[in-house]
């Protein structure tokens, strides 16, 4: 019984070593991942790229995986110094990823020293393609036309509306950049694929510079504006100040022909009323020398007349 219990324990020992022995026999490779295989610190053989079951020696060979995907970097913001001694504050980011693996085990080990080396890598290179080259070619990717309405070309400015050339841009920058950093990034098998500046911040300086230069092209265009409009706001009160002329003169023509007609048309009922008789006519200028005479005079009038006037014809008689 007890040597039935002792086989019992030996087979059952046996199988959970061998079980052991399997496992760390096997490991599995998934498909974003490459593994590198290492004794006692040296690799061995190539590195397995292919996913699915692969065997090691157990306990001796050590699986050191790695990243297949492409992978990002995220440079810090720093200050960067153009050709024109202007300074930009420049934050950029680049996709790579690890082309030679085993190069890139035996020089950085992991991601995380990979990242401190392209901080150190792509940096330099960075600052010495933006010092080779001005402001201007690093914020624009292209020339193009500055489309203006009709008010807006007709200003007299060397500032509005004018964009100078460029021969290289932004996006040749970028690719000179790549260009730099890569014979260096080889080296530790590493591969970048592309960088990007993805944000650029003037200095204070330049700034301030920029910010006047739109103020002043706002000034200027305000200034055609407000001159264009006393201009305009001039012509509309002369075109008033012509039509109330033309009314009045109209108006006081108008009433001077009616009152014209209704003069003639007075004088003829006069005529007809009074033109009847010797005694009427005699009438008639009795009431218009009295009504002239009433009009004529005040209490504070002195009128000296002669006896032949015929404002006098009245008083004769008396």
């Amino acid at each position: 019984m007890n040597r039935q219990i002792s086989l019992m324990f030996s087979v059952g020992l046996l199988i959970v070593i061998g079980g052991v022995i399997l496992y760390q026999s096997l490991f599995v490779v998934q498909e974003t991942e490459q593994v590198i295989l290492t004794q006692f610190g040296e690799i061995q053989g190539a590195p397995v790229t292919e996913a699915g079951l692969h065997w090691r020696v157990p306990f001796i060979q050590k699986v050191n995986k790695l990243e297949k995907r492409v992978l990002s970097w995220d440079g810090e913001s720093s200050e960067l110094p153009t050709k024109d001694k202007l300074f930009v504050r420049i934050d950029s980011f680049a996709r790579w990823k690890i082309k030679d693996p085993q190069t890139f085990f035996l020089r950085l080990r992991n991601e995380r020293t990979a990242l401190t080396r392209l901080d150190d890598i792509l940096d330099s290179a960075a600052r010495e393609a933006i010092a080779n080259h001005v402001l201007l070619e690093i914020v624009r990717s292209e020339n193009r036309e500055v489309i203006l309405d009709e008010e807006l070309k007709q200003l007299d400015s060397d500032v509005i509306g004018r964009l100078d050339k460029i021969s290289v841009g932004r996006d040749r920058i970028e690719r000179m950049i790549v260009a730099a950093a890569q014979p260096t990034l080889e080296t530790l098998g590493i591969e970048l694929l592309d960088l990007r500046i993805k944000r650029l911040n003037y200095n204070d300086n330049v700034q301030r510079q920029i910010f006047q230069r739109m103020i002043s092209e706002r000034e200027q265009i305000a200034a055609r504006f407000r001159s264009e409009g006393e201009g305009e706001a001039a012509r509309i009160l002369g075109q008033r100040d012509r039509d109330l002329r033309d009314i009045q003169s109209e108006a006081y023509r108008v009433g001077q022909e009616i009152m014209g007609l209704a003069d003639a048309e007075a004088s003829a009922i006069y005529t007809q009323a009074y033109g009847g008789t010797v005694q009427a006519q005699e009438y008639y200028e009795f009431v218009k020398t009295l009504e002239t005479l009433e009009q004529t005079l005040s209490g504070d009038t002195m009128i000296i007349l002669s006896t032949d006037s015929d404002l006098f014809r009245p008083f004769r008689g008396l």
